[in-house]
């Protein structure tokens, strides 16, 4: 019993140090303006999710709770209403698949699709996440649970990109797998610190 405690600390200490042991994220970009960046309310975007489905919802919720923790904007939309209006807008959802088609395809915002998304749900900025790794996996010798996530955010007044994140956090463990969505909150909690 007195070994488990020992382990779960390290293994607390350990996740720490992931967190915060370089003093920032693994990956940043900033735009020209991006300091200046202080939008009143934001909406984050379905995740993109590649092969990792089942991880969408959770990322979703994950990312606008860190958003609205945060208590840098005056709105955050709520992940239920961004589906619901996405679901019940054909235009609204081509304009989505086109700014998505467009980050995916070549790493750039599709500006108009990003004004018109914008304007239609009356928000200042965009986050889109995507979802990296979602994952329980053994590596050299060791059980890992692995949260990535990366954040775009931008600005719809331009469409442009402002901001870029990447980070990813990784925790082992024994005989209990770590629960994935704590780990994300952890990992979304820590990056949205770091946004300008």
């Amino acid at each position: 019993m007195y070994a488990f405690r020992i382990t779960s600390s390290i293994q607390s200490i350990i996740l720490l140090t992931i967190l915060t042991g370089c003093g920032g994220l693994q990956e940043t970009w900033e735009g020209p303006g991006a300091s200046g960046f202080r939008p009143a309310t934001i909406v984050v975007l379905p995740p993109i999710i590649g092969a990792l489905e089942g991880s969408r919802e959770i990322a979703h919720e994950v990312v606008t709770n860190s958003l609205k923790k945060s208590k840098r904007y005056t709105d955050v939309m709520e992940a239920e209403q961004v589906n619901e209006f996405l679901i019940n807008s054909n235009d609204a959802r081509e304009t989505f698949a086109k700014l998505l088609s467009s980050l995916e395809s070549t790493g750039l915002s599709e500006q108009e699709a990003a004004v018109k998304l914008g304007q239609a749900l009356k928000r200042d900025a965009l986050m889109v996440v995507r979802v990296n790794s979602w994952e329980y996996r053994r590596s050299e010798g060791e059980n890992l649970a692995k949260v990535s996530f990366s954040f775009r955010l931008i600005d719809t007044k331009h469409g442009a990109i402002v901001w870029k994140g990447r980070h990813e956090i990784s925790k082992s463990y024994m005989f209990f797998k770590p629960n994935l969505k704590d780990l994300a909150t952890d990992l979304s909690d820590y990056m949205v610190k770091h946004m300008p």
